[in-house]
């Protein structure tokens, strides 16, 4: 039995692909309501949110921010909701029918706290980088082993993985409470990463279900990409000085950060 199901997107800025991404929501039976998150957007594309909201006979709601960040963002959508599952996708991502259910039953059974990801893939079909990964250590980051895991054979079905990617996954809502959400001194990146770290933690599961996917459009959004790198910077020096044990890990983290960005980025 499906419990209801909220969508939630963040939205900054998207382009014209959200109106995509909102239409494939509204039109998938498996999704109770959508959680809209304005964290800034033109005043034309506001203006179509706004006719959006009151086109879907209340299945949508539309909440708008000064931009706090993706994280924070997700949060402010989850407290909208009293729906039982949290379907977060990103506003550049178009979710393929049948999706919901195999997420669910993904899901289900599976001890809290617990995270499935679906696959993620381009225009091409090919799967894109990060919706199955290992968990991010100092010895993954400098390219002492393997961080993601698209480059391998795909699975049959579920499989537990250290991190999915945060623009494709599915929650109870009880357990991303239990978690707190994302941390929201992440301000754009890793936020995903630090959510499945705690979350295995904590006992439970992070789940890649490859029978899961959405479509995403890369680069649409008109965010300068160096600011983005920025942020990507910033919150991978924060994701391992929170993580660090113990004094020697947060000194050789310290001698670390100023390379672990450009590491990341050169390697898969």
């Amino acid at each position: 039995m499906m419990f209801p199901v909220a969508a939630l997107v963040v939205s900054y800025h998207t382009g014209p692909r959200l109106t995509e991404c909102l239409y494939a929501l509204k039109s998938d039976p498996a999704i109770s309501e959508i959680i809209i998150a304005d964290n800034g957007n033109p005043a034309e594309v506001q203006a179509w949110l706004d006719t959006f909201v009151t086109t879907s006979a209340g299945k949508v709601k539309l909440i708008r921010l000064e931009n706090p960040g993706f994280g924070a963002a997700v949060n402010r959508a989850a407290l909208e909701t009293g729906a039982s599952i949290l379907l977060v996708i990103n506003p550049d991502c178009v979710i393929r029918r049948g999706s919901v259910q195999q997420l669910a039953e993904a899901l289900e059974g599976t001890a809290g706290p617990a995270i499935v990801g679906g696959r993620i893939f381009g225009v091409d079909g090919k799967e894109q980088r990060g919706a199955r990964r290992n968990t991010l250590t100092l010895p993954v980051a400098l390219g002492l082993s393997r961080w993601t895991l698209e480059t391998l054979p795909a699975p049959q079905g579920s499989v537990r993985v250290g991190a999915i990617s945060g623009a494709f996954f599915m929650m109870r809502r009880a357990d991303f409470q239990m978690l707190g959400g994302f941390d929201e001194r992440y301000f754009l990146h890793v936020e995903d990463v630090d959510l499945c770290r705690r979350a295995i933690e904590a006992g439970g599961a992070v789940i890649y279900q490859p029978l899961a996917g959405a479509l995403h459009y890369t680069s649409t959004s008109d965010v300068p990409s160096a600011t983005v790198q920025a942020h990507k910077a910033q919150s991978l020096a924060r994701y391992f000085r929170k993580f660090a044990k113990g004094p020697l890990e947060r000194a050789f983290v310290e001698l670390c950060v100023p390379f672990i960005a450009l590491a990341l980025k050169l390697r898969r």
